[in-house]
Order: structure tokens, then C-alpha cells, then sequence
């Protein structure tokens, strides 16, 4: 088994199960280097080590992934900065989260930090196009025709708009536009519930591509 330099390993010493940071390799004689306290080390041959099993991810409900986008570490935001959003923000996203873990306190409020902490993934929800039928008036016969167009949610500004291509947007994702959503993002847009009439389910539109 091979190990990477600084990787979380367990190390059998004797009788003892002792927990380390792999070391690199012993000069000379080719055993692994164990690093199990601040000044010891341990060499030993590969088959008394093993990995640390990495804890699983939890899985947190689309609108949670969807603020942790919002608040992830690479975009240098803090812990402290995703609770001050959760408690004084009058944002949309944020006041949804926080009324999500209101609904079960202790355990929705530790799923989010475990979140937020070791990583996450995203609970499976259904996702939809909206596919507005749009008249538009062709130039060279001069008569109305309907166009299919795909309406945008930005989810972090909660701006709308539409384009003809329900695709190319996913590039956009760092910029918060979206064009898979969840009924309830539907559902949530001012007239809401009219756009989810023209909502097809984003696998249907996939088979056609």
C-alpha cells in the first residue's frame, strides 16, 4: 500500500494500535517513518500501517449546499462568518437555512458545521428546466413563432432571466446563476408557481441532447 507524506495512518507497535502521520521513508533500509508524537518516530515495515479510514461526508439538503457554496472556505469565508450570516442576515437563502435547523436544532445545526468542516454532499432532489414558450416575430416571413427559452435564477442575488440555452450556464456556476432547480427554488421565484407549469425534469431534456 502506498502513502502520501503527512497522510493520517494507524501504526501496530507491539501490542499497541498507535496513530501517526506517514514520515516518508527510512534511508538505507526502505521502512516507513511514522511520525506518532511530537518527537518520536517510528520506522516499521508498510504491512504494520494503515490508513485512516476518512470519515464519511454527511448529506445536507440542496438549499444548504447551496449556502455553503455561498460561504466556502476557498473564498476565504470563516465559520464565524457563515453563523453572523445565519443570525442577522435578512437574505432569503440564509433565513431558509436558518429555519431548517430551527426544525431539529441539535441535529441540523451539527450537520451544518460537519458540513462546513470536513465536506458535504448534496442530497439528490429532482431538478428542472423551465422552458419558456416565448412569440417571436420571424423577420423574413413576418409571422409570430414560438421559441422554447430557459429561465435563470441567480441564487445568490435571486435575479431572473432567460436564455435560449439551458446548457452553457453551468460555466457560470461560480457566478451563482443556475438553470437545474429545485421545485421549491422554482416555487420560491416572485409568480412562482406559474413558472413551475413550464418545469421539465432536467434528465427528459438531457436524453434529447
Amino acid at each position: 500500500m502506498r502513502f502520501k507524506e503527512g497522510e493520517n495512518v494507524h501504526v501496530i507497535v507491539g501490542n499497541e494500535l498507535l496513530s501517526g502521520w506517514y514520515n516518508g521513508k527510512e534511508f538505507g533500509t526502505g521502512n516507513s517513518l511514522v511520525k506518532v508524537s511530537k518527537d518520536k518516530i517510528i520506522a516499521t515495515k508498510d504491512c504494520f500501517i494503515a490508513k485512516e479510514k476518512e470519515a464519511e461526508l454527511v448529506v445536507v439538503p440542496q438549499l444548504v449546499g447551496d449556502f455553503l457554496e455561498n460561504h466556502s472556505k476557498e473564498d476565504g469565508h470563516t465559520l464565524h462568518d457563515l453563523l453572523c450570516d445565519l443570525l442577522t442576515s435578512r437574505d432569503s437563502l440564509d433565513e431558509n437555512v436558518y429555519d431548517w435547523i430551527m426544525e431539529n436544532n441539535s441535529e441540523n445545526g451539527e450537520l451544518l458545521a460537519r458540513a462546513w468542516l470536513d465536506g458535504y454532499e448534496v442530497e439528490k432532489e429532482p431538478l428542472y428546466y423551465v422552458k419558456l414558450p416565448i412569440s417571436k416575430r420571424n423577420e423574413a416571413t413576418d409571422e409570430l413563432e414560438v421559441i422554447n427559452m430557459c429561465l435563470l435564477l441567480n441564487i445568490q442575488s435571486h435575479e431572473t432571466c432567460i436564455s435560449g440555452n439551458y446548457r452553457w450556464v453551468d460555466k457560470l456556476k461560480r457566478t451563482g446563476w443556475r438553470t437545474k432547480l429545485t421545485e421549491a427554488q422554482i416555487k420560491d421565484m416572485p409568480e412562482g408557481d406559474a413558472y413551475w407549469q413550464f418545469a421539465v425534469p432536467v434528465r427528459d431534456l438531457e436524453g434529447e441532447a
